[in-house]
């Protein structure tokens, strides 16, 4: 199945310890046009994450350890691009990429909109941009200050949602994005790698809902490495800018 746009898609599903939600994320990205792949990469779970996954139809991929988002989102590409290899895909014919958080349930059916603009030639990269959620979340807003600025001074392009984690690639867009940078950076570090190999971006709004990060000791902790990344993934980029003789900012 390839949709009314005529490209095959593989949903790409990192996920820890989300057995809960899993089901029911996987269910609405199956159900998407042109999807007729999904990986879900079990990223260290403690649960029943990878075997919910199976029954609900997905192909698993499993780390023993928890290695972070940025890991399981490579694994997640090179599983599709194994199966792209096995059925004689290239060029056009290869999936697209629909990388998709495993605590969206029935909302995943949003992301559909991200794969026209890449699938029709607009854009290599079409980020997700999502309304107020139902629960309000415990952070300030550092993080996203951090890596919206950080895109803006390195890039010349403003990102409204520059943490979305709901994405739409070309494999163009992929392979300029490798090696992904670690853990929480992954997608700051993206949009400016895609951006720098001169290939086009859009932010597409998407009524998705997914769970909030609060503000206990465990919400302040994630933000606190969400920070620390996004910092660490910024700094390489302003250090490869330097040395191209490109303008940074110090």
């Amino acid at each position: 199945m390839s949709g009314d746009h005529g490209r095959p898609v593989a949903v790409v599903i990192p996920a820890k310890d989300e057995a809960e939600r899993i089901g029911a994320t996987i269910r609405a990205a199956a159900s998407l046009p042109g999807v007729d792949l999904v990986v879900v990469v079990d990223d260290g779970s403690r649960d029943d994450t990878q075997s919910v996954a199976r029954q609900a139809g997905a192909v698993v991929a499993r780390h023993f350890r928890n290695r972070g988002k940025a890991a399981a989102m490579q694994t997640g590409a090179a599983v599709v691009e194994r199966r792209d290899q096995h059925e004689g895909r290239a060029g056009a014919a290869r999936r697209l990429l629909l990388f998709v958080d495993a605590d969206l349930e029935d909302s995943a059916v949003e992301v559909g909109v991200l794969v026209p603009p890449v699938a029709g030639g607009e854009a290599d990269l079409a980020i997700a941009t999502l309304p107020p959620q139902r629960s309000a979340g415990g952070g300030r807003g550092f993080v996203v200050r951090l890596a919206r600025e950080g895109i803006r001074s390195l890039t010349g392009w403003t990102p409204t949602q520059p943490l979305s984690g709901m994405r739409c690639l070309s494999r163009e867009a992929y392979d300029a994005a490798q090696p992904f940078a670690a853990g929480w950076g992954v997608e700051t570090a993206m949009t400016i790698d895609v951006l720098a190999a001169g290939l086009r971006v859009v932010e597409v709004p998407c009524a998705l809902h997914h769970r909030v990060t609060g503000s206990d000791w465990r919400g302040q902790l994630h933000r606190a490495a969400q920070y620390r990344d996004v910092w660490r993934a910024l700094a390489v980029r302003r250090l490869r800018a330097r040395r191209a003789g490109r303008r940074a900012p110090d």
